[in-house]
């Protein structure tokens, strides 16, 4: 099957484990011809966000990539806005796919898209959505300009002409329905996943993470991994671990960058406690490595694909108590809001590794992975 990956209403960053990263991954492992449509928004070496070359290549998840420039309608903000984007109807004509996987609903070349199946009916079309109202319409402009006259009367056109509309998350979904008007019969879930490693893979990265960091192993490792700025609350969750009583044979690792808007913090709370070890940036495939090493995940912030993967390399979980988390958090993590939620979740943690519990809790993470989170399965849901 020719499988068209649109990543023109969002980013597609090579060596990382993004869903779009991870489905076309999927897509060439199962034999389809896979080209991905990309803007050229990347990360630089320190995470940070640039813009490259437009080119063709070879990508790091095997498919063919096309990196596209924005059409300059404006200012280059204005440009990031509208998403158009020069000769995509002709390289839509040139692949011929049976399969088009459009990724994010807010895009001028949604239009584009929509005239491609119109002319070509046998086309498979998905639109996938990661909008709600905690990272998109937040204020007024936003909400009643970009989105609600711009975005959404774009979006209403292709409603007729999509199999479904693919959700990661219970709020997305509502966004998309309430918001978007998108009839509920269209509306899929569809969450964001991970790689589920089979029990020797898992165990030789677990092994040699620890092994690399000197990490006993029998100890009770935290991580927390990400791009951090006050919305992640790694301040927070450091503060909430150090007001426990302390405790030998504990790991605290943070793996990321420090913004500068809580950089100061974090090297004062490093200094007080050699148990908490700052790591640095690390790439997908370490970062990967780095939570099979690790027993429980902790996210009391701002959202993250990297929870999900988490709970695909089988780590209990520290999580925010928000909608979008409730299916992924049974019997195998703690929801916590505010400090006095914190502690007591590190304290039930310790607690459940010291009684043995623990190791129950991340085994149903792994249940949760694979019955919800394989791309491995969801690629192959796409298709069948």
């Amino acid at each position: 099957m020719k499988i068209l990956h649109c990543c023109l209403s969002c980013f597609y960053i090579d060596n990382y484990n993004y869903q779009e990263n991870m489905l076309v991954r999927e897509h060439v492992r199962a034999g389809h011809e896979v080209l991905v449509l990309a803007s050229t928004e990347n990360y630089d070496a320190q995470g940070q966000l640039s813009y490259g070359a437009p080119r063709r290549y070879s990508g790091s998840d095997g498919a063919e990539v096309l990196r596209l420039p924005y059409r300059s309608l404006g200012p280059h903000a204005l440009n990031r806005k509208i998403r158009a984007y020069p000769g995509v109807y002709q390289q839509l004509c040139e692949a011929k796919p049976d399969f088009i996987m459009f990724h994010g609903a807010c895009a001028w070349e949604l239009l584009t898209v929509l005239r491609y199946k119109k002319n070509n009916p046998s086309v498979k079309l998905y639109v996938d959505s990661h909008e709600d109202f905690n990272n998109s319409a937040r204020g007024f402009i936003s909400k009643n300009i970009l989105h609600r006259l711009f975005y959404r009367s774009i979006f209403r056109k292709s409603i007729p002409y999509v199999e479904k509309v693919l959700c990661i998350s219970t709020e997305t979904m509502d966004f998309i329905g309430e918001f978007y008007g998108c009839p509920q019969e269209k509306i899929e879930y569809f969450p964001l996943g991970g790689k589920v490693f089979d029990d020797e893979v898992h165990d030789e990265n677990r092994t040699n993470i620890r092994e690399k960091y000197g990490i006993q192993a029998d100890a009770l490792v935290f991580l927390q991994s990400g791009k951090f700025d006050k919305k992640k609350r790694l301040v927070e969750a450091l503060e909430a671990f150090q007001k426990l009583p302390r405790v030998e044979n504990i790991q605290y690792l943070i793996s990321g960058i420090l913004q500068d808007d809580v950089k100061a913090e974090v090297e004062v709370l490093l200094a007080k406690d050699d148990r908490i070890r700052f790591l640095g940036w690390k790439d997908a495939q370490e970062l990967m490595q780095l939570l099979c090493a690790a027993d429980v995940y902790v996210q009391p912030g701002s959202q993250s694909a990297t929870l999900q993967n988490s709970i695909c390399c089988r780590c209990a979980v520290i999580v925010d108590d928000v909608p979008s988390h409730y299916p992924f958090v049974k019997s195998n993590g703690w929801m916590v809001h505010g400090t006095e939620a914190l502690v007591k979740a590190f304290d039930a943690a310790i607690h459940a590794f010291q009684e043995g519990r623990l190791k129950q809790m991340r085994s149903q993470s792994l249940s949760i992975a694979r019955q919800l989170l394989d791309y491995e399965k969801m690629a192959h849901r796409l298709t069948s």
